[in-house]
């Protein structure tokens, strides 16, 4: 046997390994769960300016009517 076949049948040997998807499964599990956190620090921010509103109405009444409401607009 040449060297040719022997390289054919080590690379004949190796083609059977299994379910590939199976193996790489785990990789859309992690990406799943990374944006799940990502979407629940987000959430986390739901509605935060109306958390404040007291301190931001007693800022307004403190200041009058010289500062636009707004982010410094």
């Amino acid at each position: 046997m040449n060297l040719v076949a022997q390289i054919a049948m080590a690379a004949a040997e190796t083609e059977h390994y299994g379910n590939v998807a199976l193996d790489t499964v785990i990789f859309g599990v992690i990406a799943a769960i990374v944006f799940a956190a990502l979407g629940l620090v987000t959430l986390s921010y739901k509605n935060v300016a109306n958390r404040h509103s007291a301190k931001a109405e007693a800022w307004a009444a403190k200041h009058g009517k010289d500062h636009e409401a707004g982010h410094g607009h």
